[in-house]
C-alpha cells in the first residue's frame, strides 16, 4: 500500500526548502565574487580620451588590471553631456564585467534635462566616488579684487561690469558661476565658450574679467602670474596649491563647487562583487603612485564606501536642481 503523503507534510518541506534558500545563496553569491573576474572588465567614460574623467578611468583602471590579473579596457562613449556613455552603461549586463565610470554631469543632466534614456539613481548603483577635480577663482590682472570679500563688493557696486567665462553652458565651470551669484547675491554675466582654453584666451585678452577655470587650465595662468588667483572652491584647500584659501573660507561661507568622477556598476549587479569592487577600488586610488597621477593631471583621488556615494550622489542632484531653476539654466 502506497503512503499518501499529507498536504501539512508539503507544506512543511516547502517551508524549509524556502528558509534554506537564501542560507544556499549567500554561499553560491560568495563564491561568484570569489571567481570574479575572470575575464576583461569595460569602463565606459562618457567623454572623450585625455580629460579628467578618462584620466581618471585609465589611472583606475590599469591598477586593478594588475590586481585582477585581467585585461581593463576603457571604452569612451562620447557625447550629449555625458548621456551617450551613461545609457549605454545603463543597457549593459549586471554581471560586474561593464562599469560606469560617471561625473557631475550625470547628476546635472537630471535637471537639466526633460527626458533622459537612464536614471542615475535608479539603472546604477553606486561604487566610490573616484576623484574630484578642483575649479579655481581667478580674475584678469586688471580687476580691483585682491580677494572673494572685496570680488563680492566690486560686483555689487556695479562700478565695474562684470562677466565669467565658462567651458560650455551648464557645465561644471558655468555652474560654480552662477552657485556663486546665488550665495553671494552677485549678478556676474555668464559668457559660455566651447571649451575652457578658449574661455581663458579670452581672459587673459580682457574680454571676460572672471572665470571658476578646472585646475589643468588654471594652473598654467596662475603659475605664470597671468591672472590673480582668489580662492579654490574646493570643500578645502587644495593640494595643488595649498597656500590659496577656499572660497568658503575666505568671504562665502558653504560655498563649495568641484567637478568630479565617480564608479557606478549596474542595478542589478550581485552585492558581493558590489563590495569586492567597492574595496579594490579604494585600495587602487589610494595607492600613492595613483594619488600622485592624478595630482599632475589635476585631480585628487576622493574615494569613500558606497553609503557615501549615495548620500553624495542625491546630494548633488538636489544642490544642482536649485541653482539651475534659480538661474533659470536650459540645456543648449
Amino acid at each position: 500500500m502506497k503512503h499518501r503523503v499529507q498536504s501539512h507534510d508539503l507544506n512543511r518541506r516547502q517551508i524549509l526548502a524556502s528558509s534554506l534558500l537564501p542560507l544556499l545563496g549567500a554561499p553560491l553569491a560568495s563564491q561568484a565574487a570569489n571567481a570574479w573576474p575572470s575575464k576583461a572588465v569595460k569602463f565606459i567614460v562618457p567623454f572623450p580620451p585625455a580629460g579628467p574623467v578618462d584620466t581618471t578611468a585609465r589611472a583606475a583602471s590599469q591598477k586593478l588590471g594588475e590586481l585582477w590579473n585581467v585585461p581593463t579596457i576603457v571604452d569612451n562613449r562620447p557625447g550629449a553631456g555625458g548621456v551617450v556613455g551613461a545609457a549605454a552603461a545603463a543597457r549593459e549586463p549586471a554581471d560586474g564585467y561593464s562599469l560606469f565610470v560617471g561625473a557631475i554631469h550625470n547628476s546635472v543632466n537630471h535637471t537639466l534635462m526633460d527626458k533622459l534614456p537612464y536614471d542615475i539613481e535608479k539603472d546604477f548603483v553606486p561604487i566610490s566616488f573616484a576623484a574630484l577635480f578642483p575649479v579655481f577663482l581667478v580674475v584678469h590682472p586688471s580687476v580691483p579684487a585682491n580677494n572673494v570679500k572685496e570680488l563680492i563688493a566690486l560686483a555689487k557696486s556695479g562700478s565695474t561690469p562684470l562677466s565669467f567665462g565658462s567651458a560650455g553652458n551648464g557645465g561644471g565651470t558655468h555652474l560654480a558661476g552662477e552657485l556663486f551669484n546665488m550665495l553671494a547675491g552677485t549678478k556676474l554675466q555668464h559668457v559660455p565658450y566651447k571649451g575652457s582654453a578658449p574661455a581663458m584666451t579670452d581672459l587673459l585678452g580682457g574680454q571676460v574679467q572672471i572665470m571658476f577655470a578646472d585646475a589643468p587650465t588654471a594652473l598654467p595662468q596662475i603659475k605664470a602670474n597671468r591672472v590673480k588667483v582668489l580662492g579654490v572652491a574646493n570643500p578645502t584647500r587644495s593640494a595643488m596649491r595649498p597656500e590659496v584659501p577656499s572660497i568658503a573660507e575666505s568671504g562665502l561661507p558653504g560655498y563649495e563647487a568641484y567637478s568630479w568622477a565617480a564608479l557606478f556598476a549596474p542595478a542589478k549587479t550581485p552585492k558581493p562583487i558590489q563590495e569586492k569592487l567597492n574595496r579594490d577600488f579604494n585600495a587602487v586610488m589610494n595607492d600613492p603612485a595613483v594619488r600622485q597621477k592624478l595630482l599632475e593631471a589635476g585631480a585628487e583621488a576622493d574615494p569613500g564606501t558606497q553609503e557615501q556615494m549615495k548620500k553624495r550622489l542625491r546630494s548633488e542632484i538636489e544642490k544642482w536642481a536649485k541653482v539651475i531653476k534659480v538661474a533659470g539654466i536650459t540645456a543648449s
